[in-house]
């Protein structure tokens, strides 16, 4: 028997995590990431740490004014906060949605070198039951596409386009069914030399897939979110675009690609530096025009100045606090188009 899908449920939720001022925190590390973040600052990853850690970003003061949601970890899903609260219900207080990360990772793609596919739908559906009935409203899941190096024009290939762009929109209908908005991630890698007309180029091609993928696996777009790169320069481009082209160019790509039926876009940071991730975010509201909310879902670009801050020391949480909400409330002003880079100097 078909089940029923509450559309409005999912298009509410949705809307919720693109409101205007506010983005979503990516707090859904892997055991192996955090581990990285926690050597960066010479302390051990215990799941107790881990949990100090997040539950103090989660009890920052007025949390939800610029936070709309939050991407956990599994461990992190099923944690209760020193006090015994649920970390889910620590979050539902403050006024953001939890929401959870289900993908389990990349492996090589067979017969197409360098490339890679992400895994986890065996037994997706009914690991999202028992996830909706523990708090999440939303998942993500992301596929990481990468751009061929040197003028290397055979990535990235159609076949790991197309297996990528196939995955999350397998993905994403067993979110609905299960009454949980996905957050659709394709990643087109900002690593290489490519300069930003062949990321416009890769970007394109990946979001025309995904969007034929999402319509052929009979996803509802007005219940899920995007979740995308900005079109910019590769890291080792030795021609850096400026923050205006790079936001007339995402502009561009978003408006041949993505519908206007899709509630918003939350951006992913891609490694780019904390005020970059905010400068680029504002210049593309400032511009305006599209039929899509456009927010922001960083990891990085939201945590490294609280993770140095607090050092892994539960004394320095109120300096940790005060440097996630400083970041918070940079990214949800421009989020309205409404940050300047003279706000950071007076933080």
């Amino acid at each position: 028997m078909e089940r029923v899908v509450d559309l409005q449920a999912l298009n509410q939720v949705a809307c919720k995590m693109v409101e205007p001022g506010r983005g979503i925190l990516a707090a859904d590390e892997s055991s192996g990431t955090i581990k990285k973040r926690f050597d960066s600052i010479k302390i051990e990853s215990t799941a107790d740490k881990r949990r100090d850690y997040r539950e103090m970003l989660f009890r920052t003061p007025k949390f939800g004014e610029h936070i709309s949601g939050v991407i956990l970890y599994e461990e992190t899903l099923r944690q209760n906060a020193v006090d015994g609260t649920p970390l889910v219900k620590v979050i539902e207080a403050a006024g953001a949605v939890p929401g959870i990360k289900v993908d389990k990772g990349t492996k090589p793609l067979p017969f197409c070198p360098d490339e890679v596919i992400t895994e986890g739908l065996d037994g997706l559906g009914e690991r999202l039951k028992e996830f909706y009935e523990i708090g999440a409203r939303f998942a993500k899941w992301r596929a990481v596409i990468d751009i061929g190096r040197g003028g290397n024009r055979a990535i990235p290939s159609y076949a790991c386009v197309m297996a990528n762009a196939h995955a999350l929109a397998r993905y994403a209908a067993l979110c609905q069914e299960n009454q949980i908005v996905p957050i659709v991630e394709p990643e087109v890698l900002m690593d290489g030399d490519h300069n930003i007309d062949r990321c416009y180029q890769a970007t394109e091609l990946v979001l025309k897939m995904v969007f034929e993928q999402l319509y052929l696996q009979r996803v509802a777009l007005e219940g899920m979110v995007l979740k995308p790169n900005m079109v910019i320069a590769g890291k080792k481009c030795s021609k850096q675009a400026g923050v205006e082209e790079a936001a007339e160019k995402t502009l561009k790509c978003l408006k041949a690609c993505v519908p206007a039926l899709v509630p918003g876009i939350a951006f992913l940071s891609g490694g780019q530096s904390d005020e970059e991730a905010t400068a680029h975010l504002n210049a593309m509201n400032a511009i305006g025009g599209g039929p899509w909310r456009l927010t922001f879902s960083y990891g990085r670009a939201l945590q490294a100045a609280p993770l140095k801050a607090w050092g892994g020391n539960n004394a320095n949480n109120g300096k940790a606090q005060a440097a996630f909400g400083h970041r918070a409330r940079m990214n949800g002003l421009a989020s309205v188009g409404k940050w300047q880079q003279a706000l950071e100097k007076a933080a």
